[in-house]
């Protein structure tokens, strides 16, 4: 048996998965075919105009989507892999995919999991946010990622103890100065020492 490349081949062809990874259990599927993201804001119950995160094995491979300015380096270069996304400005690789209303900027984040980092390095990048209904907190087993999508996802990497991590902070670098859209599991102090001169970072987290 190989669960991850079954989970990698299930999300390549348009399927639905859930992984876990260094936040919280994600649910998955290739970024390339409008239909299987269309799924995944189906079974998510998500808004379009939230759009989809994509997650990466590599740094390396998250550049090949994105622009990455001198902060994003900065940030990327420190804190991943791990707990912190980060919105910026499409590249040629990822213009055409559907993750929601907002087509000129993408959510990129390299999670700290072997089990993700496995699934990511068989699969190339994957559209993945947090498996629950939106509005829900996320599911922490297995009981409760069955409970919540059932049949809807093809295959379910599951751990044996419960996961119980915090989403990941996000800070959007498409605005100008750079914005805290939400806190998360990161030292938002340190992000904001680490961008220097950007002191509104602080003042500029999205209400609730």
């Amino acid at each position: 048996m190989d669960p991850i490349g079954d989970a990698a081949a299930a999300a390549l062809r348009g399927a639905l998965i859930v992984f876990p990874t260094d936040t919280v259990y994600g649910i998955a599927t290739t970024p390339r075919d409008p239909a299987a993201t269309a799924r995944l804001f189906d079974a998510k119950r998500r808004p379009r105009d939230l759009t989809l995160p994509v997650l990466t094995a590599t740094v390396e491979q998250a550049r090949e989507l994105a622009t990455f300015d001198r902060r994003a380096d900065l940030l990327a270069g420190s804190m991943w892999p791990g707990a912190l996304t980060l919105v910026l400005p499409r590249a040629e690789a990822s213009r055409s995919w559907q993750l929601g209303d907002h087509g000129a900027t993408i959510g990129l984040r390299v999670p700290r999991h072997p089990m993700a980092f496995s699934l990511l390095s068989a699969a190339g990048p994957l559209a993945a946010t947090s498996a629950n209904r939106s509005g829900e907190p996320p599911a922490r087993t297995c009981d409760e990622l069955h409970a919540a999508f059932g049949a809807q996802v093809s295959v379910y990497l599951c751990l044996d103890e419960p996961l119980s991590g915090a989403a990941s902070a996000v800070v959007d670098l498409t605005q100008g100065e750079a914005r805290l859209l939400r806190g998360g599991a990161q030292d938002v102090n340190r992000i904001a020492e680490m961008l220097g001169g950007e002191g509104s970072l602080l003042d500029s987290r999205a209400p609730g």
